[in-house]
């Protein structure tokens, strides 16, 4: 889920969001093994030497957690000096990340030769007091065996299947801890990161105070330096990304076992919006991160963003007009919508105005279930609506059983609230 910012009407700024594919998440899905579990094509490579293999990433995952340079430099080729000073940069880099744990798990291994192998490897973590799972990446890691004395060493590290980079290979991470939030930032100043840290602790309680189930009630948000690398933490292009506030690195779905979630800011977009847009942005971002177990993929997008959207703005006592100009003017017009938002309107692709009034429209769609049938009900539309197996009559299955209506009679009496709350 994105943030994207936008000129909105008297001045201000407004930023709209959109669920992200399954793609673009950082986080994967948890594995729950470390680096000896599961091997996938590691019958290629003689059983001694994936054994060898294994117990090297064993090491350098303890050397990690125990934060001992020399540790983990012994796993790497003494001859490839270029690597070795990343490999050292990278672990001062991570000096101020509160590590709870840092495991590998090799899924696939390929003989290149009688001394190389390709290993790809599941790295997994967890980040103390945030991580109720391990946030994971995928690497390649390249090796060989030393003809001297025998023993494997490190010869590559780059990423894998996922495409996302690590926030500590982008330089020195700063940790800045508020009431309900942890931010890290890389290449932005403390007055920076405590300015968003600050905004995050006002947005928690109000999320939870909008949402009716239990959440952890903290979020950890990261700070890169550029909307480029921004995008490099994704896997994706930076044209993307370059004007979006903010994104919410969490699959839909995932109670329990999921996959940590992560709200990355793209400073450059975050930081020219006002204080009141920024306000709005965190809050709709960790909105999603509070109801990311209750979003699946039977969710259209303009139920998840228009609920994220009602809570932000809902905190902010903003009208009904102010909160959507676009379709405000739209209405005013004659051009009232004739259908809800599709997910395709919510596209980053396309005119700004069609993806401003999907927002809109879904904002106000759930601000008509709160006034016509109460908080409670518009809660219990969301999860209903999740619930369902399958995205097909998902909806239409929620607004017979929780509202005892129908599309057609929603979407009518949807029109109509737009005439009387936009007109």
């Amino acid at each position: 889920m994105g943030r994207r910012r936008r000129r909105g009407r008297g001045g201000g700024r407004r930023a709209a969001g959109v669920l992200l594919a399954g793609a673009l998440l950082l986080s994967g899905c948890a594995d729950g093994g470390g680096p000896g579990a599961g091997t996938g094509s590691a019958d290629r490579v003689p059983g001694a030497d994936a054994r060898a293999v294994r117990a090297l990433l064993d090491r350098r995952a303890a050397a990690v957690t125990a934060r001992d340079a020399d540790a983990y430099l012994a796993s790497v080729d003494p001859r490839a000096t270029g690597l070795r000073t990343a490999q050292r940069q990278e672990l001062d880099n991570l000096a101020d990340v509160p590590l709870a744990s840092w495991t590998y798990r090799v899924t696939e291994l390929t003989g290149q030769g009688a001394d190389r192998v390709t290993a790809h490897v599941r790295l997994s973590y967890r980040i103390k007091e945030y991580d109720r799972a391990p946030a994971t990446a995928d690497r390649v890691l390249d090796l060989r065996r030393d003809g001297a004395d025998g023993r494997w060493y490190l010869t590559a590290d780059r990423p894998g299947a996922d495409g996302g980079g690590l926030l500590w290979q982008q330089g020195r991470v700063r940790a800045v801890r508020g009431t309900h939030s942890l931010v890290l930032g890389v290449g932005r100043t403390g007055r920076e990161l405590r300015a968003i840290s600050r905004v995050a602790d006002r947005a928690v309680p109000v999320v939870s105070g909008a949402w009716p189930e239990r959440w952890p009630g903290r979020v950890l948000v990261l700070v890169p330096h550029t909307a480029e690398d921004m995008a490099g933490l994704l896997g994706a292009p930076a044209a993307d990304y370059r004007g979006m506030a903010a994104v919410t690195t969490a699959r839909p779905g995932g109670p329990g076992g999921a996959p940590a979630d992560r709200v990355i800011v793209n400073p450059q977009a975050y930081g020219a919006l006002g204080a009141f847009g920024q306000r709005v942005v965190l809050t709709h971002e960790i909105t999603h991160v509070a109801t990311r177990a209750r979003t699946t993929g039977a969710t259209p997008a303009w139920l998840s963003e228009g609920f994220a959207d009602r809570v932000a703005y809902r905190a902010e006592h903003r009208t009904a007009a102010q909160a959507a100009p676009e379709l405000a003017a739209a209405v005013r017009r004659g051009e009232v919508p004739a259908a809800l938002p599709s997910d395709e309107d919510f596209g980053f692709a396309g005119d700004e105005a069609r993806l401003a009034k999907a927002y809109e429209g879904g904002l106000l769609a759930c601000e008509l279930i709160a006034d016509a049938w109460g908080e409670r009900r518009l809660s219990a539309f969301y999860r209903a609506v999740a619930g369902q197996r399958e995205r097909a009559g998902a909806v239409e299955r929620a607004l017979r059983e929780v509202l005892s209506s129908t599309p057609a009679e929603f979407t009518a009496r949807w029109r109509e609230y737009l005439r009387a709350r936009l007109g």
